[in-house]
């Protein structure tokens, strides 16, 4: 083996979103910062696919405004090109397509609702932007639904909105205040889409990075981290080592617990054996042009089942030419469910069948994606008060990040941010003591 000459303040593990963040705030507040990535690429689970002159993300994705993932990029001065899309929904109940009502007037035409029901909705609907999310800790999201909703198709509705916008599958889990959060911003209308997709977002952060100064390695796998005499010891698959007093390590649960020596007697054992995954089987098409003039929906919400139709280009760029090819995402949410990949693949078929007949004869590419991590864990309402990192208190010196280190009222991408930024200011933090005191 041999040792690395250069030496760095930190050694950021992973180049996802979340490593790329945290690098950039170390680097600018004066740390050197060594960022590795296993991968020829940086960008983790925001990489983005060409296909046919399309850009796929894995699978749908959507940023949502007003969150902490929204307020760490502002700080790092990212501006994110794409489009809100309109309130253009259909909702799917028993195999049929109903128009989700998004205004009075569709509403009172709408089939889907009961009279009483529909005078329900237009109260919850009034009312939602005004809750004081913050007083809903002590709730789960079934409990809050079941005591303010009483029309039982009001409560598929928002279930299902909810499973799309947050990939929760269990509500009984799912924390009320983070859930309804989550509710206030696609009601109005914070759901972002990037143009190009989400690597155009990973091209700006590295660039970022490398203006501030962090040396970036990819296809440089990091194979153990464990204590030295010196702090922490990296050791890379190529057989270089380097000592350091200071590791993030933004990799998703599994894999940090895989590369820390002695994970087993710190708390990432409880933090994993305490986790909630939420997985995905996701099919994403390109086609020609969409075969239904009639169906130039946004979204689709199955009432019923756990799926979800995205038609992102009709506000966003994701191919290359503007000859009326159209990217489609069909989405299942599995939670913590084990993968069926030939039974998910014919049932998103078949249900994009029904919202888009004719399809199949102007497909040109697809990727499917059986059993897709959409994070490794959430803040779930078990979890309330008892967070995951950034420290990992029975290691000095490694700090933890990604989709699986949020806290109460971060979800998805907002919980990659913020996680990032906490574990680079602890981090800053140590290091401005430790140069006081030296």
């Amino acid at each position: 083996m041999n040792a690395l000459k250069t030496t760095y303040d930190v050694v950021v593990v992973g180049g996802g979103l979340s490593g790329l963040t945290a690098s950039i705030y170390l680097a600018k507040a004066g740390l050197s910062v060594l960022l590795t990535e296993k991968s020829n690429k940086l960008g983790g689970r925001a990489l983005t696919v060409k296909k046919k002159g399309a850009y796929l993300n894995l699978g749908v994705h959507a940023f949502y405004q007003d969150g902490k993932g929204e307020e760490v990029l502002k700080e790092l001065n990212v501006e994110l090109k794409g489009a809100n899309p309109p309130a253009s929904v259909v909702a799917i109940w028993n195999n049929k397509v109903y128009t989700l009502p998004t205004d009075p007037i569709k509403l009172i035409t709408s089939r889907l609702f009961s009279l009483s029901g529909k005078v329900e909705l237009i109260k919850f609907m009034m009312k939602l932007g005004k809750i004081d999310t913050a007083k809903l800790s002590h709730l789960t999201f079934r409990e809050w639904a079941e005591k303010e909703v009483v029309d039982p198709m009001i409560r598929h509705v928002i279930y299902s909105i909810c499973r799309a916008n947050t990939f929760v599958l269990r509500p009984e889990l799912h924390l009320a205040s983070t859930a309804v959060k989550q509710l206030q911003r696609t009601f109005g209308g914070k759901a972002f889409y990037i143009d190009d997709g989400w690597a155009s977002l990973i091209e700006v952060l590295k660039y970022k990075a490398e203006q501030a100064g962090v040396t970036i390695m990819t296809e440089h796998s990091v194979v153990e981290i464990s204590p030295s005499d010196n702090g922490l010891q990296v050791s890379f698959a190529s057989g270089d080592l380097l000592d350091v007093s200071s590791v993030i390590v933004a990799t998703g649960l599994t894999e940090t617990c895989k590369i820390v020596k002695g994970a087993d007697q710190t708390s990432l054992t409880k933090w994993k054996k305490q986790a909630h995954p939420i997985k995905a089987a996701c099919l994403d098409v390109v086609l020609r042009r969409l075969p239904s003039r009639c169906s130039f929906s946004v979204a689709g919400f199955w009432l019923d089942a756990p799926l979800f139709y995205n038609n992102p280009t009709s506000v966003a760029k994701y191919t290359e030419q503007d000859d009326g090819s159209t990217v489609i995402h069909m989405v299942k949410q599995l939670g913590e469910n084990p993968s069926y990949p030939e039974e998910d693949k014919w049932q998103l078929e078949q249900a994009l069948d029904l919202i888009q007949p004719g399809w199949r004869e102007e497909e040109i590419a697809r990727q499917f994606l059986p059993y897709i991590t959409v994070a490794s864990d959430f803040c779930s309402f078990n979890k309330v008060g008892s967070y995951s990192g950034p420290d990992v208190p029975e290691m000095t010196g490694l700090y933890v990040a990604g989709d699986w280190t949020g806290h109460e009222g971060e979800l998805l991408v907002d919980a990659v941010f913020a996680g990032a930024k906490r574990a680079a200011q602890v981090v800053i933090k140590q290091k401005r003591e430790e140069r006081r005191k030296g």
